[in-house]
């Protein structure tokens, strides 16, 4: 049996979520149909990729290894898909683009009404994903392009840097006092609603903030969506680390309260596999990106180890 590329992703998606239906939720296919996917592979190979281990699925030492491969098979079949692209000295096709739950920071709506002005060919499906995510979904061929929150960190991607976004410490009005009195230790000790794992961009601002203070926060609600952290701090559950402009607005309003001593601040770029920098759809993207973005400057990758 051969083994086909939507199988070796659906592999790597397992791999990386350690869990069968995040991995299918992932890929947008049936829990059943990832893992026939995941089956097959092992039935091709005669061999177990996978041990169950309490609610999660860990790599044997034969899939860790065979992981790396796929993830370098993928990098080269959209490598290939680009090459062919242009030689074909044609600008159509589909982009599939990763941005963050929160469209107006990337001004995604922007980027792509001007890109689909000017390239009525291409088409483009937009997919909410957090940061880490989406450039595991880079690497493996199921985005084109990524717009995250974070530092250029994979030598395998170029990144473009859009904005620095300002965060600010905000809690409930109704804890407005012991905010705005709060020392850092006494500011932990508040109930806070934290970053899942997901949210990797968030969990660093905080341990910069608190961590390297060593201080852990007192967290009793964990979110993996901005908009879901700001709906509960505004229902009073606790402190949340959020984006300047929904704090300044939330104070507006009359429901938010800031700490004066505690904010941070974090790059927004545009990414991409660094083996596609000549593809003709992700010029196309670079180039909308860029009427949106006049400031966007491209940002040395970090050196291969």
């Amino acid at each position: 049996m051969m083994i086909d590329l939507v199988q070796l992703r659906t592999f790597v998606a397992v791999a990386e979520e350690q869990h069968l239906t995040r991995a299918a939720e992932r890929l947008h296919v049936s829990q059943s149909a990832a893992s026939a996917h995941v089956r097959a592979i092992e039935d091709s190979l005669d061999m177990q990729l996978f041990v169950r281990t309490n609610r999660s699925l860990e790599l044997t030492r034969a899939g860790e290894m065979l992981l790396r491969q796929a993830k370098v098979l993928l990098n080269g079949a959209a490598e290939f898909t680009s090459f062919a692209r242009d030689l074909r000295g044609k600008t159509e096709g589909n982009l599939i683009v990763g941005a963050s739950s929160d469209p107006l920071s990337s001004r995604i709506g922007e980027v792509v009404a001007g890109l689909r002005a000017r390239h009525p060919l291409i088409t483009v499906d937009v997919c909410a994903r957090a940061s880490a995510g989406a450039r595991q979904a880079l690497k493996t061929g199921e985005f084109d392009i990524g717009m995250l929150l974070g530092r250029p960190m994979d030598p395998d991607l170029t990144y473009y840097q859009l904005t620095t976004i300002n965060f600010l410490v905000a809690g409930p009005v109704a804890w407005k006092d012991k905010i705005e009195s709060a020392d850092w230790e006494e500011l932990a000790a508040l109930p806070w609603i934290t970053p899942s794992d997901t949210n990797r961009a968030y969990a660093y601002m905080l341990d910069r903030l608190f961590g390297e203070r060593g201080l852990e926060l007192n967290s009793v609600v964990r979110f993996d969506n901005s908009a879901l952290g700001r709906a509960l701090v505004q229902a009073g559950v606790g402190m949340l680390l959020m984006r300047e402009e929904y704090a300044l607005q939330g104070v507006k309003e009359g429901h938010l309260a800031l700490s004066p001593i505690a904010r941070s601040d974090y790059p927004q770029f545009i990414a991409h596999l660094a083996g596609r920098d000549n593809d003709p759809l992700i010029r196309t993207f670079i180039d909308a990106a860029s009427e949106v973005w006049p400031d966007m400057k491209r940002k040395a990758s970090p050196a291969r180890k």
